[in-house]
């Protein structure tokens, strides 16, 4: 017999999180036994060449609650987010970094915005006052310039798109990620379009944030794929890949 939907479900994508993982869960099942929440919490294994699918095997008999998913290859941050979202019971799913840039404590800001909103986003550039360890100024600029370019291609008027913690009603918001496409870091202006495409109600959140040295997006790089991503977006738009409703 299945057992019934928990009211939330946390989704963590991780690559390579071996070290980090074990405080990130102890964070976690901290918070949601300090508030008694009916949860669930999925981290979806991108292709980790290290020991995160046995750390997260270990665990799972202390952490009631805890689901390893697998994408079996690396897919991208985009991909583990939209298959962990999918795999997700919970009436509302939250995902979060591995590293907790934003303290998971802030999710609560994120749960109190679901009562009249469907979708609810962390922000670093609503309040940046609340930004506990910042980037680097050059990647802080990169940041400014990328959000510029969302904003003249999707028509998204979001100051932060970027923050890697947001919520969403899980049936509403189920489209959303069955139409994405972006399987890499440029996805999350995908799926803030795709949420003003089919009409739900999203706001930006002011959210405590302190920067991670170890992160594992390449400034370059990463910040030219996801210029391109953002491009795909309108052309996808065009093409009718993203229908008001599934075929």
């Amino acid at each position: 017999m299945n057992s019934p939907a928990p009211e939330l479900s946390i989704v963590i994508p991780a690559y390579n999180e071996e070290r980090r993982l074990p405080e990130t869960l102890r964070r976690v099942r901290a918070y949601l036994e300090a508030r008694r929440a009916d949860a669930e919490v999925i981290v979806v294994d991108d292709g980790s060449r290290d020991g995160t699918a046995a750390l997260l095997e270990a665990r799972r008999g202390e952490f009631p609650g805890l689901r390893l998913v697998s994408n079996g290859v690396n897919r991208g941050k985009g991909y583990s987010v939209r298959h962990g979202m999918l795999e997700a019971r919970g009436r509302i799913v939250l995902f979060t970094d591995a590293d907790l840039s934003a303290p998971i404590e802030e999710a609560d800001k994120l749960l109190a915005a679901m009562r009249d909103h469907e979708v609810a986003i962390g922000s670093r550039g609503v309040d940046r006052g609340l930004i506990e360890v910042h980037q680097s100024p050059l990647r802080e600029l990169a940041g400014i310039v990328f959000n510029f370019l969302v904003r003249a291609i999707t028509g998204l008027r979001f100051v932060d798109t970027q923050c890697g913690f947001k919520a969403f009603l899980r049936e509403p918001s189920r489209i959303i990620f069955e139409q994405q496409r972006i399987e890499r870091f440029g996805f999350d202006p995908e799926i803030l379009f795709l949420a003003k495409r089919h009409g739900l109600r999203a706001v930006e959140i002011p959210v405590r944030w302190a920067h991670d040295p170890q992160t594992k997006v390449n400034m370059v790089r990463d910040s030219l794929r996801m210029f391109g991503e953002v491009l795909s977006i309108r052309w996808n738009w065009m093409l009718g890949r993203y229908p008001k409703t599934l075929q």
